[in-house]
């Protein structure tokens, strides 16, 4: 559907709100201008956006298909694969997987559960192009979706130009027609056919690969198109391939198995070195990586899960995934998978003086894990929701811990940050992601201590929380340095998971 420049800007108005404004020089790098040290502007490249979003592809299954065009992209960019929710949060199913691609919040915030769409928040979580439209209405979108609802309900009424195909090929030739022929600069194209063959036929069926390889042309023609364009010199494209979900070997999805959890994204352009490989990207992270590419920041306010890619940064637990181990006791889980230590660090410490001896050897305290080794222990157990956490994580978990036997008491262990430097008699802010989930006696309790003093309880967990916390402390006059301890106890309860944790005066 294509809006009159009018109805965009009012559109854009009432989605003020929800969006920051471009600042005057962002506005110029948008109309592919840039403000120079004396104050007029210089000709650069115009930034472009293309997002191609392939239903139901399924990574794990792509070296067994030829698909050329796709692994270009890889070899001349960033590859990063990545791990979605499960129920209880929301099914691996189209609505939740392509709303937590366009809004960057996962479904317990966009509130798409299903494909119903009942429920959206669109109003507290619109899609990116939306947001760029309010940013700035002059820009051209382009949604061109094969299935419906990408057109007309993941991307709202805000976007310049909605087009729908009634087959992948059709798809494919309205998107290069419009790349071709147009001054489009944020576009989005679904192709669908990938997760009907994942459905009739399953990732182990040939006509499954035989669909990935159909997409990967249909990808390739589109690519090509954005490299016709007689302005392509004097622009800077941004290119993303991902997808909503995966498929189970015999067909179907919807479920919690590894085949169904992982999705991809591969990124190429400014910023992107090639044939590297990234475990802290997540789906959620490529909305604000095209805002960030318009030069539009994320307002805090927004509350999204994503962040811009540029902006990502390992932590301390992220540097311990060389040093991995696999199984010990976990037998269920592939003998090659490395993905756990107990070893933290270096500056953070593990207190296991009231741990029980034996238990399972992977969970005996405080471990540092990986989503695809750690989620998979035990499907259906909540852990599919640690959605928040990136790359490697800590994790105290009684409920796998009791599967083994051990000696008599609770799971008792204290995680214990290195020192922070602070300013005397100044605020600080501590922040970090977690997931805390319970399932029987347990309980999660943060303290602070200043230059190793007496600690002070900071935050309390009684009851399932998953979020990103933020919270400001008092630090005393005279003090240099501040200790975080992350104290947990459980009786065969469930977990709480730590990650990105930091302290900022």
């Amino acid at each position: 559907m294509q809006l009159s420049r009018p109805l965009r800007a009012a559109l854009a108005g009432t989605l003020a709100a929800a969006v920051l404004p471009l600042a005057a020089s962002t506005n110029a790098a948008a109309r592919g201008e840039a403000p120079s040290s004396s104050g007029a502007t210089g000709a650069v490249k115009r930034p472009k956006s293309l997002v191609i979003g392939v239903d139901g592809a399924t990574f794990a299954s792509f070296d067994k298909a030829k698909m050329p065009r796709v692994k270009g992209l890889m070899a001349g960019g960033m590859t990063a694969t990545n791990n979605l929710y499960a129920n209880p949060m929301a099914p691996t199913s189209s609505g939740p997987g392509w709303s937590s691609v366009a809004t960057g919040a996962w479904p317990d915030k966009h509130k798409v559960v299903d494909n119903s769409f009942n429920g959206a928040r669109p109003d507290l979580y619109p899609d990116y192009a939306t947001r760029l439209e309010a940013a700035d209405p002059a820009l051209d979108t382009l949604v061109v979706g094969t299935w419906a609802p990408i057109r007309d309900t993941v991307f709202g009424p805000a976007v310049d130009t909605r087009l729908g195909g009634v087959s992948d090929a059709d798809t494919t030739a309205t998107a290069v027609s419009r790349l071709k022929t147009t001054d489009v600069e944020a576009a989005f194209v679904h192709l669908d056919e990938v997760d009907g063959a994942g459905h009739y036929y399953g990732t182990a069926h040939r006509a499954y690969l035989d669909a990935l390889n159909k997409a990967d042309t249909q990808i390739g023609q589109i690519l090509d198109a954005v490299a016709s364009r007689p302005t392509y010199a004097d622009e800077d494209w941004q290119i993303v391939v991902t997808a909503d979900h995966g498929h189970l070997p015999n067909g179907g999805h919807g479920g919690n198995s590894p085949g169904e959890r992982q999705t991809f994204v591969i990124a190429k352009g400014t910023g992107f070195a090639p044939g590297s490989v990234r475990h802290d990207v997540k789906v959620t992270d490529i909305a604000p990586t095209v805002l960030a590419h318009f030069g539009v920041a994320a307002d805090p306010a927004w509350q999204l899960d994503g962040k811009a890619i540029g902006t990502l940064a390992p932590d301390a637990f992220d540097a311990l995934r060389p040093a991995l181990n696999t199984r010990a006791d976990e037998l269920a889980l592939p003998a090659a998978l490395k993905g756990w230590t107990t070893t933290p660090p270096s500056g953070w410490t593990i207190d296991n003086t009231a741990m029980p001896a034996g238990g399972i050897t992977e969970w005996r305290g405080w471990s540092f894990a990986t989503d695809e080794f750690w989620s998979n222990t035990d499907l259906g157990q909540g852990r599919e929701t640690n959605v928040r956490a990136r790359d490697v994580f800590a994790v105290a978990d009684s409920d796998e811990w009791d599967d083994k036997s051990h000696g008599g008491g609770p799971f008792d262990s204290t995680l214990t940050s290195p020192a922070f430097a602070v300013s005397g008699g100044a605020p600080a802010t501590v922040s970090y992601a977690t997931t805390y989930k319970v399932d029987g006696p347990q309980t999660g309790d943060v303290h602070i201590s200043f230059d190793g003093g007496p600690r002070q309880l900071l935050r309390s967990y009684r009851a399932d929380h998953n979020a990103y916390e933020k919270l400001t402390v008092a630090v005393p006059p005279g003090v240099t340095t501040a200790r975080l301890h992350f104290h947990y106890t459980g009786t065969n309860s469930a977990f709480w998971t730590i990650d990105q944790v930091s302290l900022t005066p």
